[in-house]
């Protein structure tokens, strides 16, 4: 695998940790929090794995320009500012809602969860998107 390979590997995490973050929620909606725990630990590993790819890629290769023109390069920089701003915020919103969930907080875990989740899903989901532009368009 060399640093070329990263992106695609980037993407296939980020799609991975949605999966695994909708199947959380599916599983502690038919009250299954064992499973329901080892899917969000999951995503949590996956979406860690990805930040180390991302951060390695972007340090030996830097900036990768989008070249697409018209109003396509305007939904690029849309969907791109908004994957941006979400990923920086929801590191500490995974971390609070993980504490509370591992301390037994389960009410509070709930609260915050109930917000964590869809910005979380949000993130991977829209890491693709980019990808998809910035690679494959």
């Amino acid at each position: 695998m060399t640093y070329q390979d990263l992106p695609t590997l980037n993407a296939i995490l980020n799609a991975t940790s949605a999966v695994l973050l909708l199947t959380g929620w599916w599983l502690i909606r038919r009250g299954r929090r064992i499973a329901h725990r080892r899917a969000m630990l999951a995503a949590l590993a996956t979406s860690t794995l990805f930040l180390a790819s991302y951060l390695a890629y972007h340090f030996e290769v830097g900036s990768v320009r989008f070249t697409g023109q018209g109003p396509i390069r305007t939904v690029y920089f849309v969907i791109l500012v908004g994957h941006t701003v979400l990923a920086v915020a929801i590191v500490p919103l995974v971390l609070v809602t993980l504490r509370r969930a591992l301390r037994g907080r389960f009410e509070a875990h709930r609260a915050v969860a109930r917000i964590t989740l869809p910005l979380w899903l949000w993130v991977s989901v829209s890491g693709v998107v980019v990808y998809w532009m910035l690679y494959r368009l």
